[in-house]
């Protein structure tokens, strides 16, 4: 008996591709040394994200996000600083409140 079907044969347009969107962050920290990005996509790691401070004080960075909703704060110094300007706030996994986007 012959088998018509083949395996492998999925369509490549309809398989799970993550859009990426190029997103920015500021952070208003013009007395701080260092301000990085952190959150769940560079596993809250603080050197992994360095922001750039502009002549106005701010830090700015662009960082590449899938779609979907993501955690992350500001690094400032040491210290955890929220993004006023976040769609809400949540949770990290230590319990901490954290700055929560949504990327579409």
């Amino acid at each position: 008996m012959h088998s018509s079907h083949s395996l492998g044969n999925s369509n490549p347009r309809l398989s799970a591709k993550k859009t990426v969107r190029p997103t920015n962050f500021i952070c208003i920290a013009p007395g701080a040394a260092a301000v990085s990005l952190i959150g769940d996509f560079n596993d809250w790691h603080p050197n992994a994200n360095p922001m750039h401070q502009h002549f106005d004080g701010s830090w700015q960075i662009q960082f590449p996000l899938s779609h979907g909703h993501h955690h992350y704060a500001f690094y400032a110094d040491g210290n955890i600083l929220l993004d006023p300007k976040a769609h809400g706030v949540g949770r990290d996994t230590e319990g901490r409140k954290v700055s929560l986007i949504a990327v579409s």
